[in-house]
């Protein structure tokens, strides 16, 4: 498959890159895609959550009330679930959410991600770019002459440089990430996928099966 590359002007240059049909034309599987993103969000999770059981309340142990008639719950002790300010029956405690995928299902979950991409016709490759000095309305303008600026999007790059990472980063639409941190839950969360000409060739070249 081939796509025509624009300068940062929106501007067709005349040239073509090559998407290879290894990574972005093959029949994309959804169960890896789902798994992949799963995993992604799963990672997110900090796992840090936690409530007081009973045992780990501060109270006296003091029975409150006799065990039989008075014709309500056989509640114990102040720090009973039963009362206000009690311990929590079952609550959550600290745990690790990550679980582990095999690295194959990884890479085609990520090439199912860029094959949907492709078949939308999502992808816009753009030339090679940088900034002299660090301008959000320089990055903006850019965004506006490829015509993405009303989208979701995310710019690749095989390194991002100081003044574009600085020029992008108030900006709540448009991401920026290098090539070889590419993940499926990023890229079917955009929109538009903008990438280099370098990009391409690194993609085509490193996530082949």
């Amino acid at each position: 498959m081939e796509i025509s590359v624009y300068n940062i002007k929106g501007e067709d240059t005349g040239r073509k890159v090559t998407l290879s049909d290894d990574v972005f034309g093959i029949e994309p599987n959804d169960h890896a895609i789902y798994l992949a993103v799963r995993q992604y969000m799963a990672n997110q999770r900090q796992g840090t959550h936690k409530s007081k059981e009973r045992s780990e309340k501060i109270g006296s142990t003091r029975k409150l009330f006799r065990q039989k008639g008075t014709g309500g719950a056989r509640r114990g002790d102040i720090n009973s679930p039963l009362l206000k300010g009690g311990g929590r029956v079952f609550g959550p405690r600290p745990r690790n959410y990550s679980f582990k995928l095999n690295k194959k299902l990884v890479r085609l979950a990520r090439r199912s991600a860029l094959a949907y991409k492709a078949k939308n016709n999502e992808i816009v490759v753009v030339e090679n770019f940088d900034f002299d000095t660090p301008k959000t309305k320089s990055f903006i303008d850019v965004a506006q002459k490829l015509g993405v600026a009303d989208n979701k999007t995310l710019f690749v790059f095989p390194e991002i440089s100081y003044n574009v990472r600085l020029s992008a980063r108030n900006l709540q639409r448009h991401s920026l990430l290098e090539a070889r941190k590419l993940n499926t839950y990023q890229l079917l969360d955009a929109q538009r996928l903008i990438l280099t000409e370098d990009v391409v060739n690194e993609i085509n070249e490193s996530f082949k099966a």
